[in-house]
């Protein structure tokens, strides 16, 4: 029976091109609850960054990472997405121009508003109702806000960056959510990229349709008990691509919108406000 699967896949066009990609039709037909044709599944790609750590990190592990990256709309419809805003445990608001790597942080807890750059690492802050001038000032608040954005969009996309760059991702096996449903779990360690290199985190996929609803935090990659486990639930669809926000401990990211247009003032006026 296995034989005859191998031939049926081999007929179709775009499955020629490697064996890797036999290996994530049948991940993807057999754990995702779409109905899509093979040609359809063959055609979602979902290359590498180039930093990823493909030599260290498992098939079967990085099959399932494309499987997740399919159930939650494919690498197309989120690389066609631009603009996300979201609102990151009542502190803060983000929007994030991923095309240009423009972002907007308002911390009223902080008295500031960071218009930064994350790819040149360049913009400006105003804190406390003035803007800040002195050149050693504003740097290490470009970087605080960089930082920041790392952590909060983290916690919101972390589903999309399984094969980043400076990952590695291991098969660890089978279990189960804390809410008891059949789950694959996959560890991510990292090599010398983000601000918290030494962490590591276990994803719990689960079966039923190939999507992350539990993430457990390790402080220390040496560690083999989690630090602390969350919930990664409550799905919404946003025109094809799939976010978890209000989550069911109440944590994390909530009132997500994703948008196709916003103008220039949003990244460049302290005072500009949705809906302007």
């Amino acid at each position: 029976m296995f034989r005859y699967s191998i031939l049926s896949i081999l007929k179709t066009k775009a499955i020629r091109r490697s064996i890797h990609s036999i290996f994530l039709l049948w991940i993807l037909l057999s754990c995702s609850p779409s109905n899509e044709s093979k040609e359809e599944v063959s055609e979602d790609l979902n290359p590498a960054a180039s930093g990823f750590d493909s030599m260290n990190s498992d098939e079967k592990a990085i099959a399932w990472a494309d499987a997740t990256m399919h159930a939650m709309g494919g690498r197309n419809k989120w690389d066609q997405t631009r603009y996300i805003s979201w609102n990151f445990f009542n502190r803060r608001d983000l929007i994030w121009d991923k095309y240009t790597g423009r972002v907007r942080i308002e911390a009223p807890s902080d008295t500031a508003v960071y218009l930064i750059n994350i790819n040149d690492e360049t913009g400006k802050v105003l804190l406390k109702g003035g803007e800040v001038k002195d050149a050693d000032s504003l740097k290490l608040l470009i970087n605080r806000a960089k930082s920041i954005w790392i952590n909060d969009s983290y916690w919101l996309v972390m589903p999309f960056k399984l094969k980043e760059n400076g990952v590695t991702l291991k098969y660890i096996g089978e279990g189960a959510t804390l809410k008891g449903e059949p789950a694959t779990i996959l560890e991510l360690t990292f090599n010398a990229v983000g601000v918290t290199p030494d962490n590591k985190y276990e994803v719990y996929i689960t079966k039923s349709d190939s999507l992350i609803k539990q993430w457990a935090f390790f402080n220390n990659a040496s560690q083999d008990t989690a630090s602390v486990i969350w919930p990664w639930d409550n799905y919404k669809d946003y025109n094809g691509l799939l976010l978890s926000s209000d989550r069911s401990d109440m944590k994390g990211p909530h009132n997500v919108k994703v948008l196709t247009e916003l103008p220039d003032a949003t990244f460049e006026d302290f005072n500009w406000k949705f809906g302007q």
